[in-house]
């Protein structure tokens, strides 16, 4: 099993753009490609409060490639997504790291 930490840093005063997106179109077309979300963080306390952070669950690259390939190139996901930034950019830059558990882990 693979972890997927995806960290988006939002233009100012986008974040509540970036989860409207998630919440009313993103998620929808996810688990219609299979993409099983292990959750979504704001930075509470440090850092900056531009970020959402998340994660993904894979059972192996091999099989994101697939899921994240097939959704990325789906009409529906670049209608709606450049609908979303008619008035311009929602993110700065995002950071995407694939993490394997140690033997320790709880997640595995």
């Amino acid at each position: 099993m693979l972890h997927e930490l995806r960290i988006y840093h939002c233009l100012p005063g986008k974040l509540p753009a970036l989860n409207k997106r998630f919440e009313t179109t993103t998620l929808k077309l996810w688990e219609k490609h299979g993409i099983r979300q292990v959750g979504f963080w704001t930075v509470a306390i440090g850092g900056s409060n531009h970020d959402l952070y998340y994660m993904i669950e894979w059972e192996n690259l091999a099989e994101r490639e697939k899921r994240w390939t097939a959704f990325m190139s789906d009409p529906e996901w670049i209608a709606k997504r450049a609908e979303s930034e008619k008035d311009g950019p929602i993110i700065q830059n995002l950071e995407n790291i694939i993490l394997s558990p140690t033997s320790y882990s709880k997640l595995r």
